[in-house]
């Protein structure tokens, strides 16, 4: 009954929450899932891989997340900051290695006023390079500067739709607020990413099919889908989890019902499974972000343990993801990578 299900949702980018259940409570169809999406993505955005280079500019927070080893009360951490040149820099090598957009990411660092970040987004701008943002949960006055600035697409996380849980991971901050933030980004014509985490503590497999259906009722751009791995230096270190097969049946839940999004292969997903960039690659995911952040910063921003590429160079790394994409007959595209849009 629940390869119909799939079908239907190939066909129609339909499901009802009581649907999505049933397909993720359901591990016999996995294949199934993963090929029918795996169609879609072709369909709908073709063979191209874009490649999403990710500069990692501070390991600095305010905020006391549960889940992320960055939080603020985390004193078994080396802190770091990059200045604005070395994160300039470090986009124009990347530019230089072949990628076509670059993502500014960091913890919640009120050393980067709007004045610094829009220097550094202009900058990073006039190399021809799409530009993304991913700082958290900004005013609307900030995010306005940024797009001013020539900032195209901003990722934050809802993380889980469920507000209880939301509100108990993330201590202090608003599960309104972070919707907040989304509308604005809307509003101001970013493309805009957002996400969640599966396998949280006390998420039921319900709000994740609410997560699915809350991606499609904002239209989101890109679709980050990571699994929950517990970090020893946070509350949820004894926190057993094995959320590999649910991130990826998520993600291709979400292709099938929003064909035409970007969706990340992510750097997690290979964290828990070897090949973990390629099964998603092969189950709807269409672009890679791989880190261009240099030297013991790869180490040191450490959201989760087992990381994977910290000992590499950025240059090793764009070798690798291009050799893996081309190894699973896909190329790397020299386009910006803006979603395409549904005529």
């Amino acid at each position: 009954m629940n390869i119909k299900l799939i079908e239907k949702a190939e066909k129609s980018h339909n499901l009802s929450k009581k649907e999505l259940v049933n397909i993720l409570k359901d591990s016999s169809i996995d294949e199934a899932l993963f090929e029918a999406a795996n169609r879609v993505r072709k369909k709908y955005v073709g063979d191209e891989v874009h490649l999403r280079g990710i500069i990692e500019f501070s390991n600095i927070c305010r905020r006391d997340c549960l889940y992320c080893g960055l939080r603020k009360s985390n004193g078994n951490i080396k802190r770091y900051r990059l200045m604005p040149d070395e994160i300039i820099d470090l986009a124009k090598k990347a530019v230089g290695y072949g990628y076509k957009s670059i993502v500014l990411q960091s913890g919640e660092d009120l050393y980067y006023t709007v004045d610094i970040l829009t220097n550094i987004i202009s900058n990073i701008k006039r190399m021809g390079v799409a530009v993304t943002l991913s700082l958290g949960e900004k005013t609307l006055e900030e995010y306005k500067a940024y797009k001013e600035a020539g900032a195209d697409r901003y990722l934050i996380r809802i993380e889980t739709t469920d507000k209880e849980l939301y509100e108990y991971l993330d201590p202090g901050m608003s599960h309104d607020e972070r919707k907040r933030c989304l509308r604005d980004l809307k509003e101001l014509g970013y493309e805009v990413g957002t996400g969640n985490l599966n396998g949280l503590p006390n998420q039921t497999i319900e709000s994740i099919a609410d997560d699915i259906l809350f991606f499609k009722e904002i239209d989101a751009d890109m679709i980050g889908l990571g699994p929950f791995i517990p970090n020893e230096n946070t509350p949820l270190s004894n926190f057993k989890a094995d959320n590999f097969t649910l991130s990826i049946k998520v993600m291709a839940l979400v292709r099938l019902l929003l064909p035409n999004v970007n969706i990340p292969a992510t750097t997690a997903m290979e964290s828990l499974n070897r090949n973990g960039r390629i099964i998603a690659l092969s189950s709807g995911a269409n672009v890679v972000m791989p880190n261009i952040t240099e030297g013991e910063y790869r180490k040191l921003y450490a959201i989760y343990p087992g990381k994977i590429c910290i000992n590499e160079t950025p240059n090793q790394c764009w070798n690798c993801i291009t050799g893996k994409i081309s190894s699973i007959g896909r190329t790397v595209s020299k386009e910006l990578g803006s979603r395409l849009k549904m005529i």
